[in-house]
Order: structure tokens, then C-alpha cells, then sequence
């Protein structure tokens, strides 16, 4: 059945739908990253909250963790309602439309950070106990540290690469 051939009554609806679950998406991983980044690690790494520093460093690892699976459920929802929401209000899912481009991107950065980064962080944080332990020099915590630092800049590129969705698919909607 061609999508145009929809009664209005069933296309409305669906378009509602389509939009909810676009800005859902949008919300669940943007609020997660910003709650993780501003909220979270700064409260468990605060001074005297936890006995340790790597018991923080815990917390934060796995919360990254389930932040990234989160974050890709979110950026696939993102991705089919926004190509079904297009191809319905213009009969053209535009793949090529930066707010698709960019959740491309964000979609990317994430697998890498989850699939690549962190478990290098796990199997050195594994491996050599804890990381402020280590000598600065230390082979081990200067990988770790760059590894850190690496991620940092991935989260970081993330939330500012949704912000750019989060507008574009809001100036989008709003010409639709």
C-alpha cells in the first residue's frame, strides 16, 4: 500500500507519532549525556562522597556504558521514525537531510566509544587495579589517560553534534 493512499485520519495520527518518538529519542539520549556529564560524574567524583576514586570510576564506566546502549536504540529510533516522518510529509525520506547525517555521525561516534574505547578502558583499569596508583610515567596509565581523554572528547562531540540534530529536527518540523 503506498503511503499516500493513507485516509488523512490514519496519516495525522501517525505523523503525531513519528514526531514523539523523533524528539523522544532525542531526549533520552541527550538528557542521559548531559545528566551523566554534569550531575553524575561530578557527584561520585566529589570529595568524600565515595571511599575511592575507582569505585567512582566504576559507577561512571558502567553507567557510560548503559548511557551507549540507550544511546543507540535511541539514534535507530531516531533514524526510522525521522526517514518515515519525511517520506510522509514530503514523499521523500530524505536520507541525505542533515538531521540524519548528524544522527549518523552521533550513531558512529558511539559505537566506537562502546565497542573500541571502553573495553580498552576495562581491560586496563583490569589490569592494572587502581589507575591512581600508577606512576604518571606508567605504560599503563598513560594508555589509560589517553584512552580517557579520547572518550572525553567523543561524549563531548556527541552531545554537541545533538544539540545540532535536536534544532534541525525542530526548525524541520516546524516548516512541515
Amino acid at each position: 500500500m503506498r503511503l499516500q493512499a493513507l485516509p488523512a485520519a490514519t496519516i495525522i495520527p501517525l505523523m503525531s507519532f513519528l514526531r514523539f518518538l523523533m524528539l523522544l529519542s532525542l531526549v533520552v539520549w541527550l538528557g542521559g549525556l548531559i545528566f551523566l556529564a554534569f550531575v553524575e560524574a561530578p557527584t561520585v567524583f566529589s570529595s568524600g562522597l565515595l571511599p575511592t576514586r575507582q569505585m567512582a570510576g566504576s559507577i561512571v564506566g558502567r553507567s557510560l556504558d548503559l548511557l551507549h546502549s540507550m544511546a543507540i536504540v535511541s539514534g535507530i529510533v531516531f533514524l526510522i521514525a525521522s526517514l518515515l516522518y519525511s517520506r510522509m510529509a514530503t514523499g521523500n525520506a530524505r536520507p541525505l537531510a542533515g538531521r540524519h547525517l548528524v544522527m549518523v555521525l552521533m550513531l558512529l561516534l558511539t559505537v566506537i566509544s562502546q565497542f573500541a574505547i571502553s573495553p580498552k578502558l576495562h581491560a586496563i583499569r583490569a589490569e592494572a587495579g587502581v589507575i591512581d596508583n600508577l606512576a604518571l610515567d606508567n605504560p599503563l596509565r598513560r594508555e589509560f589517560d589517553r584512552l580517557h581523554a579520547w572518550s572525553e572528547k567523543f561524549e563531548e562531540a556527541v552531545l554537541l553534534l545533538g544539540l545540532v540534530a535536536l534544532y534541525t529536527t525542530a526548525q524541520a518540523l516546524g516548516r512541515q
